[in-house]
């Protein structure tokens, strides 16, 4: 007869997601999971796989969190740009907050710590990049067809622009001690939007 699980995964998986956000992935060993989550090795291995198939789930969870509220913000009816506006000055004042400065966006941190030599973390933050231009290209076309943006401009070469931006808020949010290069940054990009 099987045994039942004693955790509950999906709390476990949250839990190791957390770990992971605050010290990176080189940095969490196997023994900071088990003495995190609460469960022995064993159950880790045999619910997650090893710890990197266990990073690769909470990437996965990571996105699964985040996505929607990126999507009801920038599909919301009527004006597409002071949603957008919005939406960056919101990752600039949670880059520049203590309370996530530190861990910065864990997207942002594969693509720096895993990004350039693990394939599979790389596809996934791929992916996500790809979601958020879709979404914010979306939202751009929107706004040049109602007028908010000039004809003349490129909505996916802006939401590109925007992308980066956004890498680069959290990057720059999470090593620097100066609120200000985040936040004039981040108007000197919205501004190309007028």
């Amino acid at each position: 007869m099987a045994r039942t699980k004693e955790f509950d995964p999906d709390a476990a998986l949250q839990s190791a997601l957390e770990l992971f956000w605050q010290r990176g992935y080189e940095a969490t060993s196997m023994a900071d999971l088990v003495e995190h989550l609460g469960i022995g090795r064993a159950s880790i291995y045999a619910t997650f796989g090893n710890k990197h198939e266990l990073y690769l789930k909470a990437l996965d969870r990571y996105g699964e969190m985040r996505d929607p509220q990126l999507i009801a913000e920038l599909s919301q009816p009527g004006p597409a740009l002071p949603q957008v506006r919005s939406m960056f000055r919101r990752f600039a004042a949670e880059s520049m907050a203590d309370t996530s400065r530190l861990a910065g966006c864990l997207v942002s941190n594969t693509a720096a710590e895993l990004g350039p030599h693990d394939a599979a973390c790389a596809r996934r933050v791929e992916r996500s990049w790809d979601h958020l231009e879709t979404l914010l290209h979306a939202a751009l076309a929107r706004a040049q067809a109602q007028g908010e943006l000039p004809a003349d401009r490129d909505p996916r070469a802006i939401a590109r622009m925007l992308l980066v931006l956004a890498q680069g808020q959290r990057i720059v949010g999470k090593a620097s001690s100066d609120p200000a290069r985040v936040r004039d940054a981040t108007e000197q990009a919205l501004a190309l939007l007028d």
